[in-house]
């Protein structure tokens, strides 16, 4: 008999408390030094914070995305695990009043240092070039769509893992609320079409450094939270089995989810490649600038750091089939892409924030995300509690349970 009812370990909920002091201390340690009301201090703290804040976001995000592909694909292979990214999936909310009051407060305090382009005289009106981008960088346009899309994102999370509880008490053999489901899931597709897969990153991210873009950038970032979301879910699956939970979970569903690993941070890099490369090759001061201090500036370290944690660990240790299936191999590789993922973001936000003082950001953002980290620890596994670990009544279940990857 399988255990479905998860029980929070001992040790889990301690390791999440630990990990939540060690950010209450980043927090503390990056307060104190705008204690003293200089400027530089102030916006390493804020863009620190709206580093890590958005990285879980997007990150948490990303299993919705996943239920979202794999319900409109009709995939039985996640029906295993499905808990898993509708526990995150249901969390969302929190990393969303977080990032929008966040983001809110710079608009609304004009906060130059984070945002350039709420300068007024930062783009002349009477430049008939600027009109478009003047509405887009506005404090009404990125009020509105940064509030409808936090909203959404909250709202679907929470629906499809109301949705997928309600299908438990169904009889058997019912349809009607996978059907649902899927509707639902055609819906997000939409949102986040219109959301993380084009405007959010140029809104929040791109526009750090507003003079420069890329018809990439979204993708990137897209790819950069998939993998990272992708691999976080691998951590939940492994460390519920070892807990002697996940029974119907065999070797054939971690060799798929290693197999997305691996595939997306291969396509992360091509996406890498192809906007670095157009952007090289044509060799335009206005676009160049922003590898500059990236590949050649302060951030050097980073910037190969990145691809080495992102494509080369990645590929040479995934590509043998027999390393998709070892638990302990796939549990290291997931650490070190959301590591590699997380010094992704660190240097597409640092270097247009606090220029080339990166070394307290750093220090500070690695205290700062293990709060997160014990945050989504503590959210995840509680939700975890409320259903049982497998959908009871699921259409695919049998299936799943036959798995042959």
């Amino acid at each position: 008999m399988l255990n479905q009812e998860f029980k929070v370990p001992a040790s889990l909920t301690k390791t999440s408390w630990v990990l939540i002091a060690l950010g209450v201390i980043g927090l503390i340690y990056g307060v104190s030094g705008m204690m003293g009301g200089d400027d530089l201090a102030k916006t390493q703290f804020w863009a620190t914070i709206m580093h890590n804040s958005i990285f879980y976001l997007l990150i948490s995000v990303a299993s919705i995305f996943i239920l979202t592909a794999t319900s409109l694909a009709q995939g039985a292979w996640i029906v295993a695990f499905r808990r898993i990214p509708e526990a995150i999936a249901a969390n969302v909310w929190v990393f969303a009043i977080i990032v929008g009051v966040l983001l809110l407060s710079f608009v609304w305090t004009n906060n130059t240092h984070i945002y350039s382009w709420l300068d007024p005289n930062f783009n002349p009106k009477d430049n008939p070039l600027n009109g478009l981008k003047n509405f887009f960088l506005s404090k009404g346009f990125f009020t509105f769509w940064t509030v409808a899309v936090l909203l959404l994102w909250s709202l679907f999370g929470i629906k499809m893992r109301q949705l997928s509880i309600r299908q438990d008490s169904e009889p058997k053999g019912s349809t009607k609320t996978y059907w649902k489901n899927f509707n639902v899931s055609a819906g997000f597709a939409l949102v986040f079409a219109l959301s993380l897969a084009s405007t959010i990153p140029w809104l929040w991210i791109m526009s750090i450094d507003s003079h420069w873009f890329s018809t990439m950038f979204s993708w990137y970032n897209f790819a950069s939270s998939f993998v990272s979301g992708m691999s976080m879910i691998m951590l939940w699956i492994l460390f519920l089995k070892r807990k002697g939970y996940m029974g119907h979970v065999l070797e054939e569903h971690v060799h798929d989810v290693g197999k997305f690993m691996f595939a997306f941070s291969i396509f992360w890099t091509y996406l890498w490649f192809s906007q670095y490369m157009l952007i090289w090759y044509a060799n335009i001061p206005e676009e160049t600038v922003y590898f500059q201090i990236r590949q050649n500036g302060p951030y050097k370290f980073f910037y190969y750091l990145n691809f080495i944690l992102n494509f080369v660990a990645p590929i040479l240790i995934l590509m043998p089939r027999p390393n998709k299936r070892n638990y302990f191999v796939v549990s290291l590789v997931a650490i070190i892409i959301i590591f590699g993922h997380w010094i992704d973001f660190f240097q597409m936000i640092m270097p247009g924030t606090v220029q080339e003082h990166w070394e307290k950001p750093l220090v500070m953002g690695l205290l700062i995300t293990c709060g997160f980290a014990g945050l989504l620890m503590q959210l995840v596994s509680r939700t975890l509690t409320k259903a049982p670990l497998t959908p009871q009544n699921h259409p695919f279940l049998k299936e799943t349970i036959i798995h042959i990857s």
